[in-house]
């Protein structure tokens, strides 16, 4: 299953090359806000440097929105449109706006924590240290799902949240094989400026690992007697192994010549 999902995620995003880079594109100029702007202020009104990062993490997690919006559409096979996009800022905005307060109170939090309890050089320090770390990563892990869910789940954002921890917790070495498939993806991003595959290739990653693992829930719903760990996934990936086809390095290149 894992195998395939890679197989998907590249070739759903090479199939929309030209908009996924319109799309990386616009994510780079947006992630500029607050990368940027905040070091302009820092040394002389470091309260507006801070509130540029805020509104510039924001408004990167508003764009998100967007990009798994046509992400979806892309991974179900879907044509992708501006209009789309926008509608996905727009629908995805409760739980995009939740996910960037998270993250700030997450950040500051990690930002007081370590040095406090580092501090403290004792044994009280070092478990909240590692209680620090622990929930760091539960959560990191569970983030992943997040907006996929949104598109696919739900939009309650308590429903959402749940949901992405349930996902975590429910598949936990695949939401770590999933983080580690995100980290080659940026890596991967490095070399092309983050304009290949980028944010519209993680939102891709992660949207076609949400749909493939989902058929295992649908699965077991309509077989409630089947062992957990033997999902027919043979079976259930046909369609969508049927969708994405043999592809050849010669077809994606020149597919005219196929």
């Amino acid at each position: 299953m894992f195998g395939f999902l890679i197989k998907k995620s590249f070739f759903d995003l090479w199939d929309n090359f030209l908009p996924a880079i319109m799309v990386n594109l616009g994510f780079i100029a947006v992630l500029a806000v607050p990368l940027l702007l905040p070091s302009a202020f820092v040394s002389t009104v470091p309260a507006v440097s801070l509130a540029l990062l805020a509104l510039g993490v924001v408004l990167v997690f508003v764009f998100l929105g967007g990009v798994y919006a046509l992400a979806g559409d892309i991974t179900d096979y879907r044509s992708v449109s501006w209009n789309g996009f926008v509608r996905g800022v727009r629908s995805y905005l409760p739980v995009t706006l939740t996910f960037a307060g998270i993250t700030l109170v997450h950040a500051v939090l990690i930002s007081i924590g370590i040095p406090v309890y580092t501090a403290l050089g004792n044994f009280v320090g070092l478990i909240a240290l590692a209680l620090l770390f622990w929930m760091s990563v539960i959560w990191l892990l569970s983030a992943q799902y997040i907006l996929p869910v949104r598109g696919r789940l739900d939009q309650d954002v308590r429903k959402v949240l749940k949901k992405s921890f349930l996902l975590n917790f429910d598949n936990t070495f695949f939401t770590i094989a999933l983080a580690f498939g995100a980290v080659f993806n940026g890596l991967l991003s490095v070399f092309t400026a983050f304009l290949f595959p980028g944010i519209m290739g993680l939102a891709i990653w992660y949207h076609s690992a949400l749909k493939l693992r989902l058929y295992k829930y649908d699965y077991l719903e309509e077989n409630p007697s089947s062992p957990r760990n033997d999902i027919p996934w043979d079976a259930l990936l046909y369609e969508d192994r049927e969708r994405v086809g043999k592809r050849t390095l010669r077809g994606m290149i020149f597919p005219w010549k196929e």
